[in-house]
């Protein structure tokens, strides 16, 4: 591995890891909210072929189907 490749891997790794410190605070809804989105995101990305406004659309309707599964 060379010189940048190494300097890239490594802050991948400190970003990662800073990022998952964020999810420390958060509340099960908040967490179910995030993976609802990542998951619609993902699948709405790859049902419109890759399209932005399936991702789009999908972290939406994830993010809304998270946000309700939690609740009382």
């Amino acid at each position: 591995m060379n010189t940048i490749q190494n300097y890239a891997a490594s802050a991948l790794l400190a970003a990662v890891l800073l990022g998952l410190t964020g999810c420390d605070s958060m509340t099960r809804r908040d967490k179910n909210t995030a993976v609802g989105a990542a998951v619609g995101g993902v699948a709405g990305s790859v049902l419109t072929g890759g399209g932005t406004a399936g991702a789009i659309g999908g972290a939406v309707v994830g993010g809304v189907i998270g946000n309700q599964v939690g609740k009382p």
